[in-house]
């Protein structure tokens, strides 16, 4: 069987499923649920024709530009799952249907769906790949049957599962907004920077509102204060890789001195709470959004998406100063002057010193 494994490529590990398949996941939504969403955004606020009219008719369902791309959100993750889990053609072309099936029946939750059923999907189309003369016709029907099979089976409990936990995390955000806030900040915050994808975490729980705010301010409290709070030794290259790429560029160095850490952790158990109680910022645009901090801007896209949304709900009158000015302090001001702040108390008492988040 470990011959058999080992032939085929399918490595039942943490860093396959966990690590590499969700960080996956989360650019397979990128590229179809969150551009479609800022297409939407660029052709609504700034009058473009033709990225608000509807440019294709589906059974009856009409779709913009960046409703084509929004639509296609189950299969671009299941595909990329896929790639990540290294699936020969013939497999990884076959998650599309599947990506679609378990996205479409896992409902609110259905990026969970999707990571789950399409992991087991792609490795048992692995498993049968080029086993038989007749592969062409085998592989694709194991994949596709398999996955839709898992998918009208599980997707459903999944998705309401994942549904469930994200109502909860933001019912116990609106009830105890300052517990919630630090937790909810903390949490996501860290997520960001490890090896996994905080993205995908968001987007699966459907992680919105006030909860979906405290996410935006802990991801950028680690973006932010470590390319800050680095600039000595990584100048430009490095303020803008991690200020607006990724913190987890740091994950080899917060390896060899975990207290290198602490400054953005504190920053964002400040940020997070002066987000829910204070600016009562919120993120309602797409979901995957909480989890993306300052990557692209796409966290503050997302503030500004939602915003608009409930403006056109009728559930908000007009973007104040207020909504503006907390978001650049929470999301970019506060980072940047807390997290060296921090950092100057860590050097100071010996736990972090020059050199220590060094990029290579």
């Amino acid at each position: 069987m470990k011959e058999f494994l080992k032939r085929k490529n399918i490595e039942i590990s943490v860093k396959r499923y966990l690590i590499d398949a969700l960080g996956a996941m989360a650019q397979g939504l990128f590229c179809s649920l969150l551009i479609g969403t800022i297409i939407n955004t660029i052709g609504t606020q700034f009058g473009i024709g033709f990225l608000t009219v509807p440019v294709a008719t589906v059974a009856g369902v009409d779709y913009t530009v960046g409703g084509l791309a929004t639509a296609m959100s189950g299969p671009a993750m299941a595909v990329a799952i896929g790639y990540a889990l290294q699936a020969p053609p013939l497999v990884l072309f076959s998650l599309i249907t599947v990506g679609f099936a378990s996205n479409a029946l896992g409902g609110a939750g259905g990026p969970l769906a999707v990571l789950f059923v399409a992991i087991i999907s792609a490795e048992i189309g692995k498993a049968v790949s080029k086993e038989t003369k007749i592969d062409i016709l085998v592989t694709p029907l194991v994949t596709i049957g398999v996955g839709v099979a898992l998918s009208a089976w599980w997707a459903p409990a999944l998705g309401k599962a994942a549904s469930s936990v994200g109502t909860l995390i933001m019912w116990a955000t609106t009830k105890q907004p300052f517990v919630m806030g630090i937790l909810v900040s903390v949490i996501v915050g860290i997520a960001l920077t490890l090896p996994i994808s905080s993205a995908a975490i968001c987007a699966a729980l459907s992680l919105t509102g006030l909860a979906g705010g405290a996410a935006v301010a802990g991801c950028c409290a680690q973006m932010v204060g470590f390319a800050v709070m680095s600039f000595k030794e990584n100048k430009w290259g490095g303020l803008v890789s991690q200020g607006i790429g990724t913190s987890m560029l740091q994950m080899p160095n917060i390896i060899k001195n975990p207290r290198i850490w602490i400054s953005p952790i504190l920053c964002s158990a400040i940020t997070g709470p002066l987000a829910t109680c204070i600016f009562k910022m919120e993120m309602n645009g797409a979901a995957v959004s909480s989890g993306m901090g300052t990557c692209g801007l796409v966290g503050q896209i997302g503030v500004y998406t939602g915003w608009v949304n409930d403006i056109a709900a009728g559930n908000k009158a007009a973007i104040t100063a207020t909504d503006w000015i907390g978001l650049i302090l929470i999301c970019f001001i506060l980072p940047a002057v807390l997290c060296p702040l921090f950092n100057m108390i860590a050097v100071k008492l010996g736990w972090v010193k020059d050199g220590d988040m060094k990029l290579d």
